[in-house]
């Protein structure tokens, strides 16, 4: 029988050895609950099947998401923190504009929430896709996910000559999107100068019919309109607006391809890009 004396030197030498008494690295979560439409997306690109249990229900809209097939196939929560204890999640995904107070009860109920920021450039999508994959135990997936993003965004890339075309984005009640925001992003990145950072609206808001009409710009990118009466639709069909567009080209966002800092901002590039060449083509 060996003696305190001697136990306790094999457990020295042990401690000596690489790996001995570490703790194991903690398994990839298995019941995975997101209740955000921005790491719905994310999740659903990169999880292992049958890991994602729910996603929020706006991932089945197909007005809001680029996943809606996708999602489809997935229970749907609504955010409340009671549905999602008893869905059993091992993890939360959550994001920057997910309800705080919903986060931090499931924090008090020792569920695990990992919050996403807001992307707002390149920069913030791809360490949010870097991290989705740290978080669900996924690294290898989400490498391949860059690289494939990269690569598309590569494709895009070129250098329209000096001076670059002008652009405004045009939404409900008047509201605009400067280079400080994801909308103003894809606005560069597919060669154009916003309209909005001439106007001091680097972060967005709201731009006076008036002052959109005197900015006179190359291309005016609508806000979608959505079925039903809304008032703040209505000054999208102002004759003013009509006139603005009228002989000269126009483009509706696509909100899926717009909302949330996914590899699918790039269809949105896509198409602007199109539409400045087709520009550059008619002068």
């Amino acid at each position: 029988m060996v003696g305190r004396l001697g136990l306790a030197a094999c457990l020295l030498a042990g401690l000596a050895l690489p790996g001995f008494l570490q703790p194991a690295a903690a398994d990839p979560p298995r019941r995975v609950l997101s209740m955000n439409l921005c790491t719905d997306q994310l999740a659903m690109l990169l999880a292992a099947p049958g890991h994602l249990v729910s996603v929020s229900y706006l991932a089945q809209d197909p007005t809001a998401s680029a996943m809606a097939e996708e999602a489809a196939r997935l229970p749907v929560n609504h955010g409340l923190a009671e549905e999602i204890v008893l869905m059993r999640p091992d993890l939360v995904l959550a994001g920057g504009w997910t309800a705080s107070g919903t986060i931090r009860l499931l924090q008090r109920l020792d569920v695990p929430v990992e919050v996403f920021p807001v992307e707002t450039d390149i920069a913030g999508i791809r360490a949010n896709i870097r991290r989705m994959g740290e978080v669900l135990g996924r690294e290898a997936a989400a490498e391949a996910l860059l690289a494939r993003f990269d690569a598309d965004l590569a494709r895009l890339a070129d250098a329209p000559p000096a001076p670059r075309p002008r652009a405004a984005l045009y939404a409900v009640n008047g509201y605009s999107s400067g280079t400080a925001t994801l909308a103003g992003q894809i606005v560069a990145l597919a060669g154009f100068d916003n309209v909005a950072d001439e106007l001091g609206l680097p972060t967005g808001g709201v731009l006076a019919l008036e002052t959109l009409l005197l900015s006179d710009p190359d291309l005016l990118v609508e806000g979608r309109r959505y079925p039903g009466h809304a008032r703040g639709q209505e000054v999208l069909d102002h004759p003013a607006l009509k006139a603005l567009t009228a002989g000269r080209p126009a483009e509706v966002m696509a909100d899926p391809d717009w909302v949330c800092g996914t590899p699918f901002i790039l269809r949105a590039v896509a198409q602007l890009r199109a539409a400045r060449l087709a520009l550059r083509e008619a002068r």
